[in-house]
C-alpha cells in the first residue's frame, strides 16, 4: 500500500493576518514496506505533513493517493485510511487516556467494530509484538516510565492492524538504552512484519541507522530526497537549512581528508568501520 503526495499545499490561519504556509507544493511517494526518515528542522512542515498521511489534517489544494485511491474523493472512506496508516505522537501521553493499559490497546479495534474477543486478541498481540511486560497490562498507563508510555502508545496503533506506521519523534526524552529499544522494536516491525513505516527525527544518527530513504524538509517543501547516503553525503546543502550528517560521515570526510581512501558516504558505524578496514588493509 502506497501513498502517493501530488502537489499538496496546507495553510495555517488562511485568510488572516497571521497566514502561514505549512506545506508548499509538496509532492513524494511512500512505497509499500518503506522506511522512510523525515526530517528537516523545526517549523520544516514535518508535523503538518505527517498528519496529513492519515486525513487529521485537509491539503487546502493538491491531491494524496492511498492504495491508489484519491482520499478527497466524496465517496472514499476515510475510517479505512486511518484504520491502515497509524499516527503515534511525540508525547504518548496525547494519546493515553484509559484506566488501564489493555484496555487502552483495545479501544482502537473496538472502535473499528471488531467483537469483544477479537478486540482482546488484537490488543494482546499488538502488547506483544512491543515487548510489553504482562504483569503491566492491568496498570495505570500513566505509571508507566516515558519508554513504556511510547511502547504502549504504539501498540494502541498497532492494534487495528495499520499497514503504515508513522511515528513522529518516538526517541525523543529517551536516554540510550530506551532509545535503542524503542528503534530496534521498530526494525523488529518492518523488518518482520513487513510494515512500511515513516519515521520522523531530529536525530541524524537515529535515521541513518534506520531509514532505507529519506525526505528532507525546508520551509514547507521537499528540500532533497534519496536513499540515506545520498542525502547525507550533500553535507554542505543540509547545514545550509540547519540540519547536519551523522557523526559517523564528518569522521569519513576527515579521514579523506587526511588521504585515507574511504567511502565518504558511509553513513553508519558498519559502513565506516568496513571502508577505515579496507583502506588500511586489515
Amino acid at each position: 500500500m502506497s501513498i502517493i503526495l501530488d502537489h499538496v499545499n496546507y495553510i495555517y490561519s488562511k485568510g488572516t493576518a497571521n497566514e502561514i504556509k505549512a506545506l508548499d507544493d509538496v509532492c513524494f511517494e511512500i512505497k509499500d514496506a518503506d522506511f522512510l526518515g523525515l526530517i528537516g528542522h523545526t517549523g520544516s512542515g514535518k508535523s503538518t505533513l505527517v498528519q496529513h498521511l492519515n486525513g487529521l489534517l485537509r491539503a487546502d489544494s493538491g491531491h494524496i493517493y492511498f492504495d491508489g485511491e484519491d482520499i478527497y474523493d466524496k465517496d472514499f472512506e476515510m475510517k479505512k485510511l486511518r484504520g491502515k496508516v497509524g499516527l503515534v505522537f511525540q508525547y504518548p501521553e496525547h494519546q493515553l487516556f484509559e484506566e488501564s493499559v489493555f484496555k487502552d490497546v483495545c479501544f482502537g479495534p473496538k472502535n473499528m467494530g471488531l467483537s469483544n474477543m477479537e478486540t482482546e486478541v488484537a490488543a494482546y498481540e499488538a502488547l506483544k509484538s512491543v515487548g510489553f511486560p504482562e504483569e503491566l497490562y492491568y496498570v495505570s498507563p500513566f505509571d508507566l516510565s516515558g519508554g513504556q508510555k511510547r511502547r504502549v502508545a504504539i501498540a494502541g496503533v498497532l492494534a487495528m492492524k495499520p499497514r503504515i506506521l508513522v511515528l513522529d519523534e518516538p526517541t525523543a526524552g529517551l536516554d540510550p538504552e530506551g532509545r535503542e529499544e524503542i528503534l530496534g522494536m521498530v526494525r523488529d516491525l518492518h523488518d518482520m512484519q513487513q510494515i512500511t513505516i515513516v519515521l520522523v527525527s531530529h536525530s541524524m544518527e537515529d535515521v541513518a541507522n534506520n531509514a532505507k530513504h529519506i525526505l528532507v524538509m525546508d520551509k514547507g517543501r521537499v528540500f532533497m530526497e534519496g536513499t540515506r547516503s545520498e542525502v547525507f553525503s550533500r553535507v554542505k546543502e543540509l547545514e545550509e537549512i540547519g540540519l547536519a550528517a551523522p557523526r559517523v560521515t564528518y569522521i569519513m570526510h576527515m579521514l579523506k581528508d587526511k588521504g585515507f581512501d574511504v567511502d565518504i558516504t558511509a553513513t553508519t558505524i558498519p559502513e565506516a568501520r568496513d571502508s577505515i578496514l579496507k583502506a588500511v588493509k586489515l
